[in-house]
């Protein structure tokens, strides 16, 4: 895989949180996904990670250009 196209931790907060910022990205072309670790854990019949842990990855290519919605989100 090209090093653009790995995916990176951008976020990470509550799972309300990560939906609305990857609504956001989305509407500006940059696809993101949930790693809930907590969920993930119950589905495999272990427990891991904390409810409220939850990130949200981008490919690094868009990090520069996620940085300003990442900002706005937040205020």
């Amino acid at each position: 895989m090209k090093k653009d196209q790995e995916f990176l931790d951008f976020y990470t907060g509550s799972e309300i949180m990560i939906m609305g910022l990857k609504r956001h990205l989305a509407a500006e072309n940059i696809f993101g996904i949930i790693q809930n670790d907590f969920n993930s854990g119950n589905l495999a019949g272990f427990v891991g990670g904390t409810i409220d842990t939850v990130r949200l990855k981008i490919r690094a290519k868009d990090f520069e250009k996620a940085q300003p919605i990442l900002e706005a989100f937040l205020k």
